[in-house]
């Protein structure tokens, strides 16, 4: 019901911007053609423009919800319940009454039209249909019907009567005449659309007036004729009749001098006024609350989704399932060769061999007279759900799958510490360091080629030195991370670091194949 009640106020707005620009600033000028399509698009600009709405977004913050006072909301719903008048019921109830009371008089029109040209002779001269009736009506036109009273004028002015008709008829004046009376009928609670239908009337009969003095060489007998005219006051609403009430303005602009073309300004006054309205009520502002964006932090997250292990005392059997399983439940062709086993059954020498779609193949092998120390393959998965395969020869890691199951590398932007990592000799050792003892420890790398590496760590026990080659095999808490990039070791926070151990080429390559041959660095974080 609000709704409606702004389309009535608004339509009536431009109704009366259009109405007061005619007024005040065309009703005087002798623009009658100019006057007659601005006067109809006022009438369809106010119906047209109320339902034509810009929406603007305007983006807020989120508000937290108020706590609410329940008892105030439960005594408002009482006080609800009490009788009141329903006023939009009301309006609709009299605007209904009045819709039907103007519709009735509309059909009673239309009646009292079809009885009058009902049954009557009908003279067809080109384009015009000439009714002569003996009723003492006012001529007028309807369309293409002319009709008049031809016993009650001369033969001047009944010439004078139908060249003016004529016009109406020819320019489909009828037209705007039912279309202001429509507007009436549906606005009829509105006065200034019965101002602005007879203003559209006036401009029709001084269009007409004008065309017909122009084919009339007495213009003094036409306007004697309109005075004559005046005296009939029987007349249709719904027709363009001959007799006007205002004949005094009707004279008085039949013998005004045309108006300058410099005066048609006057039209585009009404442009900025219906720029101000749109601006002012035809943008709607929609508040839509924003949305938190989740922070990324720097953060790489590797899930353990299954571990295959693989003992000394593994049988044929067991590395068969091993293999189907692999292919069955992450695509992995799994394979192993030069297998070999003592008297004791036990699996000594072995070499495995793993590939997922385009991946590079993985390869571990294990050459030695003593059972083989438990290995096998694990298929992590990242943040994004991308697969990876890791062949894994850790103790750690082959007894408990728990361990791996969760492993986390956080980046550590510009920590600073008292221990360095250079990289100068070739030599390759091995050593446990307990660097729990440290005082500031940090390890930090600068990998560039084949240049060897020399890890020095200070600990309150003095400095240590570890020489391995470049670019070490690196295994964190018992998982292959691989030969880490100058940017990854970096990340590395010493703090969580409870031993590193570094194995030197020769003895890596044995236990880890080829990935070990430039040395392996086994990292076990504190728990």
């Amino acid at each position: 019901m609000e709704a409606l009640f702004i389309f009535i106020a608004k339509s009536s707005g431009l109704l009366l911007l259009f109405f007061c620009a005619y007024i005040f600033l065309l009703r005087k000028e002798t623009f009658f053609n100019s006057n007659r399509w601005f006067l109809l698009a006022g009438l369809i600009t106010s119906v047209v423009l109320p339902f034509l709405v810009y929406t603007k977004v305007v983006w807020i913050n989120p508000t937290p919800l108020s706590n609410m006072n329940y008892t105030e909301l439960h005594s408002l719903s009482a006080e609800s319940n009490s009788f009141e008048i329903n006023w939009n019921i009301v309006f609709i109830a009299v605007y209904i009454l009045g819709l039907i009371g103007f519709l009735i008089k509309f059909g009673i029109d239309f009646y009292s039209l079809n009885t009058i040209i009902k049954g009557k002779k009908v003279q067809q001269q080109a384009d015009f249909k000439f009714i002569d009736i003996e009723e003492n009506i006012a001529p007028f036109s309807y369309f293409d019907y002319i009709v008049y009273n031809s016993s009650m004028y001369t033969a001047a002015e009944l010439e004078s009567i139908l060249e003016h008709e004529k016009v109406h008829s020819d320019q489909n004046h009828s037209v705007d005449v039912l279309i202001s009376r429509v507007f009436c009928i549906l606005f009829w609670f509105n006065p200034i659309m019965w101002f602005y239908k007879k203003s559209i009337i006036q401009n029709l009969e001084f269009i007409a007036d004008k065309e017909a003095a122009q084919k009339i060489s007495d213009k003094k007998a036409y306007q004697y004729t309109l005075l004559k005219i005046t005296t009939h006051e029987n007349c249709l609403a719904i027709t363009n009749h001959f007799y006007q009430s205002l004949i005094k303005k009707r004279i008085i602009m039949l013998n005004k001098n045309q108006s300058k073309k410099s005066n048609s300004w006057k039209y585009y006054v009404v442009i900025p006024a219906l720029a101000a309205f749109v601006l002012l009520f035809q943008v709607e502002v929609i508040a839509k609350e924003k949305r938190e964006t989740p922070v990324k932090v720097s953060k790489k997250e590797i899930r353990a989704i299954d571990i295959f292990k693989i003992k000394k005392t593994s049988t044929d059997h067991d590395l068969k399932v091993i293999a189907e399983k692999l292919k069955l439940n992450h695509n992995v062709d799994f394979t192993i060769s030069e297998l070999k086993r003592n008297s004791q059954n036990e699996i000594i020498a072995i070499k495995l061999h793993a590939k997922s779609g385009s991946e590079q193949v993985q390869e571990y092998e294990v050459l030695g007279d003593k059972g083989i120390r438990d290995c096998g393959i694990m298929i992590t998965t990242n943040d994004d759900g991308a697969k990876k395969i890791s062949l894994v020869a850790n103790d750690k890691v082959a007894d408990s799958s728990e361990k791996a199951n969760k492993i986390e590398i956080v980046k550590v932007q510009n920590s600073k510490t008292n221990t360095d990592v250079n990289i100068n000799s070739n030599t390759s050792a091995k050593a446990d360091c307990n660097v729990s003892n440290a005082t500031n420890t940090t390890v930090s790398t600068n990998v560039n080629g084949n240049v060897n590496t020399n890890i020095t760590i200070t600990n309150k026990n003095g400095q240590q030195t570890i020489k391995i080659n470049s670019d070490p095999l690196y295994i964190i808490d018992g998982v292959v991370i691989g030969n880490l990039s100058k940017d990854d070791t970096n990340s590395i926070d010493p703090n969580t670091i409870k031993s590193m151990t570094v194995i030197k080429s020769s003895e890596a390559t044995v236990k880890y194949g080829e990935e070990g041959a430039n040395g392996v660095i086994l990292i076990e974080t504190k728990k």
